[in-house]
């Protein structure tokens, strides 16, 4: 984790006069979920986006800020509004939050209404829109790659089984769109966001090998859910390799003060239920601004927000939860985390008066704890203590409080120092003029591997090229007919890294001739000193194009500033198109879309020519 938090201090909390319960094992060894972390959503176009201050107060670490490493954003409709997305995306991502999406409706032009129960102007995708959804999905990503923040996932649908406001989808519609569409979307998938971790939302997903083989994360509400209903034992039988996220709550309720006290200790409950009983990989409240929200409209963490960041500033990104008692006595909740050489303990107390309690760590030698806690009079305050003798420390949990113990453990026993073993070589196939696929031997670890790196070198530099959660990846971006050489590197879950495998040299394929082109341009749209605007690629020829570059010249001085389904370079008036993944290939007679928006001057004449891999297209 690094240096800790610098928190706000405060004199030691009184004694607990209570006998101590037995203590708690707390074994570094017994490992269960891999945390992916916690965060909460901005959405400019409901709530107002944050301000600076209030973006670094989120996703901050330091006195004040809440240490969130998730942040959830909108998929618009209207493509024209997606800018309003990026600026606390991208602060987000600089202060190493990781960021996903999810859609409330698709474009209109997607969409027909039909009769859902006493609805009578329900909505739903059509189905014959399904291929061209997934591409709105792709846009969207590509657009926020475009522009620096590179999604970990995008949702489907937001709620398809509560939306009566937007769209809905049945469970079967979910599937056939797994099924048939969702593997063309250039990141992760997430589904199916039921608005109350409704099961059979999820199962049919979990029983279509097919569909399941596209989904990557299986997202869930906690609106309601009881905590009975928050293990899935379908999930824990055939999720392996999926991850398991609550994507969106506000707990108890959205109508009392984030900083009505206990209320507000509920949330510490819930995030432990969350935790342990459902194994959760992540927790993302509702607006991360707002009222009842963890920050308070003035920029300010509620007491909601502390009790999220009892959690979220120690409880890293990579953290392991590992096995401990949950409810050792009566009100009082505890979770248990590791990474690298710290163990992290979450110890909640529901009662109106102090309780002691001990933990024990196993197989492992604790050389040092800090402890922080909230409660009625203190905000993520730091403590003295607590005593830890023989591997055993002895806690007073304060009345209606969460406390959060660091501990430093040494190298011993359940402490994970052990890397991966070597990947295999890897192998190319799927050569094209941007891309190329690469698989190798998976490895091996004492106790699981994670993920693995791709890099691409030259001369004695890596860069990093592609990640993946299996033993294969595609890496995109390339140049045609230039040669690149790879490796690969294996982790696992406490940050260990493998030796580096043998390399690979691959050569991209020459850029296709062109066979027959046609290129529509048209301005979709403008405003004082810009434009939206859009470009069809048509393959006139006999023969399928498999990668493309189009060049063409603006007159008067416009600049691209955006766009999606393609990448731009410009030098002066000249711009060159290359694509991205789902635009590469254009069958004979099929046609690709490419959006962008630009500065423009007092004037804006369309370009006259076009070229697709230097041959004339002609234009419409």
């Amino acid at each position: 984790m690094g240096a800790l938090p610098v928190l706000a201090m405060a004199m030691p909390s009184s004694r607990a006069t209570a006998a101590a319960a037995a203590a708690v094992t707390v074994d570094p060894s017994a490992r269960r979920q891999t945390i992916r972390g916690f965060g909460g959503m901005n959405h400019p176009a409901w709530a107002g986006d944050l301000t600076a201050a209030q973006r670094d107060t989120a996703f901050g670490n330091g006195t004040g800020q809440l240490g969130f490493s998730i942040l959830r954003i909108h998929v618009d409709e209207n493509k024209a509004n997606w800018g309003a997305e990026v600026a606390t995306a991208q602060r987000a991502v600089a202060q190493g939050a990781i960021v996903f999406a999810s859609p409330w409706n698709p474009p209109a032009a997607m969409v027909e209404t039909f009769t859902h129960g006493s609805q009578t102007n329900a909505k739903r995708l059509r189905h014959d829109s399904y291929a061209a959804y997934a591409q709105h999905l792709n846009d969207f990503t590509q657009f926020m790659k475009g522009n620096g923040v590179d999604l970990y996932a995008i949702s489907i649908q937001n709620e398809p089984d509560y939306a009566q406001d937007w769209t809905w989808w049945t469970s079967s519609e979910i599937v056939t769109f797994l099924r048939s569409n969702a593997g063309s979307i250039s990141t992760r998938v997430i589904a199916p966001e039921s608005f109350q971790y409704l099961k059979n939302m999820s199962d049919p997903i979990l029983n279509d090998s097919t569909a399941l083989a596209n989904l990557d994360i299986l997202g869930a509400h906690l609106y309601g859910t009881a905590f009975s209903d928050f293990p899935y034992p379908l999930f824990q039988q055939k999720g392996q390799g999926k991850e398991l996220w609550m994507t969106e709550v506000y707990y108890p309720n959205s109508t009392d003060s984030a900083d009505l006290w206990p209320a507000a200790l509920g949330v510490g409950e819930h995030m432990h239920h969350a935790m342990v009983d459902a194994e959760f990989q992540a927790y993302v409240w509702w607006y991360i601004r707002r009222s009842y929200g963890p920050m308070r409209e003035d920029g300010q963490i509620s007491k909601r927000g502390a009790i999220m960041a009892q959690f979220s500033k120690f409880v890293r990104p990579g953290y392991v939860r590992i096995n401990t008692a949950s409810n050792p006595q009566t009100n009082v909740y505890t979770s248990a985390y590791t990474g690298g050489s710290t163990v992290v303990i979450v110890a909640v107390n529901k009662a109106a008066s102090a309780v002691s309690q001990q933990f024990t760590l196993a197989n492992t030698t604790p050389s040092g704890v800090a402890s922080y806690v909230t409660d009625a009079s203190r905000t993520l305050a730091s403590l003295s203590g607590p005593s830890l003798s023989n591997g055993t420390l002895t806690a007073a949990l304060p009345a209606q409080s969460v406390t959060t113990f660091v501990i430093t453990v040494g190298a011993s026993g359940g402490t994970d120092t052990t890397p991966p073993t070597t990947p295999g070589t890897p192998t190319a196939s799927g050569v094209t003029t941007t891309s190329v696929t690469l698989n190798w031997a998976a490895s091996t670890d004492n106790t699981g591997v994670t993920g693995y790196d791709v890099v691409r070198l030259s001369g004695s530099t890596e860069t990093a090229a592609a990640s993946s959660t299996t033993a294969g990846a595609t890496v995109t971006g390339l140049t045609a007919g230039t040669a690149y050489t790879f490796a690969v590197y294996a982790r696992d879950a406490a940050g260990n890294r493998s030796t580096r495998s043998s390399t690979v040299t691959v050569t991209t394929s020459a850029g296709a001739s062109t066979g027959g082109c046609g290129v529509g341009y048209q301005v979709t749209g403008s405003w004082s000193g810009g434009f939206q605007g859009e470009i069809v690629i048509h393959n006139t020829g006999s023969a399928a194009l498999d990668g493309w570059s189009l060049t063409f010249s603006f007159t008067a001085g416009q600049t691209i500033t955006q766009m999606w389904g393609g990448t731009p370079g410009q030098d002066g008036g000249t711009v060159t198109v290359t694509p991205v993944d789902y635009t590469r290939a254009i069958p004979a007679g099929g046609s690709v879309s490419v959006g962008f928006l630009a500065n423009q001057g007092s004037t804006n004449p369309a370009p006259t020519s076009f070229t697709l891999n230097g041959g004339t297209c002609t234009t419409a």
